[in-house]
């Protein structure tokens, strides 16, 4: 009699659905668990008045465009702690007090992680490797810390005090580079870096977002432009960092296992040309 051999059958690579939360659009993107994209990225226009209705609800027409997935991760303009939204500075006043992971779990039926948008770029960009510096020029000023590979969360230097009576974010965001020119706004990053390096003592900057093509200085040579593209790509980082504070999950989706995070190599250029 043949002996028969059991087949294995190969682990199921969950799918991760990337959101991309931001003042002027929200951009979305199927990611397998390498980070490569499944399909093309996909982007609407912030609502506005961009209330927590109409983003939850743009959130749902983006998502239908896109095929199955088994998990999200959401790059949110503003702190979010243990899931629930304590700012949102440029989106609507409604926002803070909201549950956004308890919202999204219930709208889309999937486990959810959420975290500040520059947080989840920085995962994206780092190399887990000493000290590394995230700072994203869109529509405010974002800043994400990281300790060898591992998440300081909610670092909110945008809105503190820089120059002039004034905060990083009021001197860099995009309504400033508006107004006194691309420039000026240039002159006042170089200055932004300098302070923040001197403060920070960071081994590496990685300067991200959709206005950092438009950085024309001289950067120093630990310091490098990154893609927009990493604001999605960051979405798997956010369920392999152990040191990301979740929220008691919704009962009956699930919940995300920690894992050891590996060693970060570089992040796929896929998207560069998509950038915002």
């Amino acid at each position: 009699m043949a002996s028969t051999q059991k087949r294995s059958t190969p682990a199921h690579q969950p799918v991760t659905l990337a959101i991309d939360i931001g003042g002027s659009g929200i951009k979305g993107i199927l990611l397998k668990p390498t980070g490569q994209p499944i399909g093309e990225r996909l982007r609407i226009v912030t609502p506005q008045p961009s209330t927590p209705q109409a983003v939850l609800a743009g959130i749902t027409k983006l998502v239908q465009g896109l095929g199955k997935f088994d998990r999200v991760s959401v790059g949110f303009p503003g702190v979010i702690h243990q899931g629930q939204v304590k700012n949102a500075p440029n989106l609507d006043q409604a926002w803070p007090g909201i549950h956004l992971v308890r919202e999204l779990e219930r709208q889309l039926q999937k486990p959810v992680r959420a975290a500040n948008d520059a947080d989840v770029q920085g995962y994206g960009a780092i190399k887990g490797q000493g000290v590394e510096l995230v700072i994203t020029l869109g529509t405010g000023f974002g800043t994400a810390l990281f300790i060898n590979g591992h998440l300081v969360p909610n670092l909110e230097i945008g809105h503190h005090p820089f120059r002039k009576e004034q905060t990083y974010e009021g001197q860099l965001g995009a309504n400033a580079l508006k107004v006194v020119g691309k420039k000026r706004w240039n002159q006042r990053l170089a200055k932004a870096i300098a302070i923040l390096d001197r403060v920070i003592n960071f081994d590496h900057l990685y300067i991200g977002g959709g206005n950092g093509k438009k950085v024309t200085i001289p950067l120093p040579p630990h310091a490098t432009i990154v893609s927009n593209a990493a604001g999605l790509l960051g979405g798997i980082s956010l369920w392999d960092d152990p040191n990301v504070i979740l929220p008691p999950t919704t009962k009956g989706l699930g919940k995300g296992t920690p894992q050891k995070r590996p060693h970060k190599k570089n992040s796929p250029k896929i998207l560069q040309k998509k950038r915002q």
